[in-house]
């Protein structure tokens, strides 16, 4: 039975979930899976700071964290950050031997510190990385990297501007739960038509700003049904659920849920999606076929995401929080532009495969 080692980070959920999608795929294929969190397993002290330091940065002070990324987007900044990881090399390097995986796939962009010194000095293992946003940051770029995953051409173009081969990049999709694939709600029956349909979501981290945009929908004069979605952050959910109980509202359905498994039955349900541009979210929604709203972002990785989708006509984007409204009307007002809209997000579907990461992982064994 072939091995595939995963690593993944909890730098966000995004990479443990792509995690999990790569492990279904393999396990189908007939694979043994072992999945480890790389900075967990290796590293007790770099974990915490990495992973702590993100969800502190992204969520409190993300005009800091905006400045980092674009700081450390840079070859020489990459190679100096990768100096604290060398005494993880030979933990990594122990624990490779003790596996013997026949490839190597990693949902975050970190691994590449220790993965490709260890090929530089004779590590024959296949190694694959998955670009977990829609255009790659320099921390993603090495020669080392047998092959790559992202979420389109546009993300291909940005490693081929910095020198990767084009044959080593694969546009197939960041990988999510098959289920979004899968599992498609029929509820045009449920729907009441005189209703539009908004899916608020504010990501793993339940970001607050999303109590401002609620707020403005609630003032629309259209019919909206709206189902919003806290993530974890219980305090925000008892917040939102406070206000709407506090308020009475015309013409709305509101629905304030924390965290749930059903997002893919909420989608089907919605017409549009009013969220941050984390890459998974975006995959989930172009799977789908339903467009994006964007009122918020962290910056960063996010910004760019949403350059991907505002250029190639997937998604709108709302610089102005007090005038969410206006795009929401928008396409209340013009439901051919959100036809076409979903068409363009058909279109880009059409080329994602879950399993297209299993027919390339086993080429390359078989080239090793």
């Amino acid at each position: 039975m072939k091995k595939v080692l995963i690593f993944t980070t909890s730098t966000g959920q995004g990479h443990n979930q792509a995690a999990a999608s790569v492990a279904e795929s393999f396990e189908n294929d007939g694979y043994e899976i072992i999945k480890l969190d790389f900075l967990a397993k290796n590293s007790k002290i770099l974990n915490d700071i990495i992973v702590i330091g993100y969800e502190l940065l992204a969520s409190k002070f993300p005009k800091f964290y905006g400045w980092f990324y674009y700081l450390t987007d840079k070859k020489l900044i990459n190679k100096i950050l990768r100096f604290p990881f060398f005494l993880a090399k030979k933990k990594v390097s122990k624990l490779i031997a003790e596996i013997k995986p026949d490839i190597i796939v990693a949902t975050h962009s970190i691994s590449i510190s220790v993965i490709s010194d260890l090929k530089k000095h004779g590590l024959k293992i296949p190694y694959v990385l998955i670009v977990t946003d829609f255009k790659a940051h320099y921390l993603y770029v090495d020669s080392y990297i047998d092959a790559y995953i992202t979420g389109s051409n546009y993300t291909k173009q940005s490693l081929i501007d910095r020198n990767i081969e084009p044959d080593k990049i694969y546009p197939v999709g960041i990988p999510i739960n098959s289920k979004f694939y899968t599992e498609v709600t029929s509820v045009n029956d449920l729907k009441d038509d005189e209703y539009f349909n908004l899916l608020l979501m504010s990501g793993s981290l339940g970001l607050n700003t999303i109590f401002i945009v609620l707020k403005e929908l609630l003032k629309n004069p259209n019919k909206l049904r709206i189902t919003v979605v806290c993530g974890k952050n219980d305090h925000l959910k008892n917040k939102l659920t406070k206000y709407c109980n506090d308020n009475e509202f015309e013409n709305k359905k509101l629905h304030i849920l924390g965290f749930t498994k059903d997002i893919s039955y909420l989608m089907d349900y919605c017409d549009v999606i009013i969220s941050k541009p984390g890459g998974l979210t975006v995959t989930e929604s172009i799977v789908k076929n339903i467009p994006l709203i964007i009122p918020f972002a962290i910056p960063g990785q996010e910004n760019e995401n949403i350059d991907f989708l505002t250029t190639e006509g997937y998604s709108i984007y709302v610089k102005d929080l007090n005038k969410i409204n206006d795009s929401v009307n928008y396409l209340i007002e013009n439901p051919d532009e959100l036809s076409k809209m979903k068409f363009n997000l058909k279109l880009l579907s059409s080329t994602y495969s879950l399993t297209k990461i299993v027919d390339i992982a086993n080429n390359l064994i078989l080239l090793k």
